[in-house]
């Protein structure tokens, strides 16, 4: 979440969380809620699921779960959870391309499980998919693990 609200870089952007099972929706969205705060905060379009267990993301064919986690992302990028005004983010000072979905304004996606590092191209591709090239390749998409050592080698750096 941390590296997640240190890339939005202007007013309305929000982040989401792409995870497993449909347990995570309910419970992230109360975490969230929780580190931020409050209820409700626009700076998170919510959490989409794949419906894949942990295990499921190393066990079932590749293609299977690269296409769950692209069905999961669109769904988070056309849905955000009913926040903010999808028809506000397609303009051309934006980036909208024409013809791709009015989408909320989501710029940075969590990979809500450590089973997802490596399937961020899989994110990558539906970004670009549902948003098209410029506003697709422009979304930041965190993998927890890595930003969770990123935060641990600062803080080991800095004496923490």
């Amino acid at each position: 979440m941390l590296t997640s609200l240190g890339v939005m870089s202007t007013e309305g952007d929000r982040f989401g969380i792409v995870s497993t099972g449909k347990v995570w929706e309910s419970a992230l969205q109360s975490a969230v809620d929780a580190f931020l705060g409050r209820p409700g905060s626009d700076k998170f379009a919510g959490c989409e699921t794949t419906g894949l267990n942990a295990s499921e993301l190393h066990d079932l064919p590749l293609l299977e779960v690269r296409e769950k986690m692209m069905q999961a992302t669109k769904r988070l990028l056309r849905n955000g959870q009913g926040r903010g005004d999808a028809t506000d983010h397609q303009t051309p000072e934006r980036g909208g391309d024409q013809g791709v979905s009015q989408a909320v304004n989501v710029n940075a996606i969590c990979l809500g499980c450590a089973g997802m590092v490596g399937l961020d191209e899989a994110v990558r591709t539906a970004c670009i998919q549902e948003l098209g090239d410029k506003r697709g390749n422009a979304v930041h998409i965190v993998d927890g693990v890595k930003a969770g050592v990123g935060v641990l080698f600062g803080m080991a750096k800095t004496g923490f």
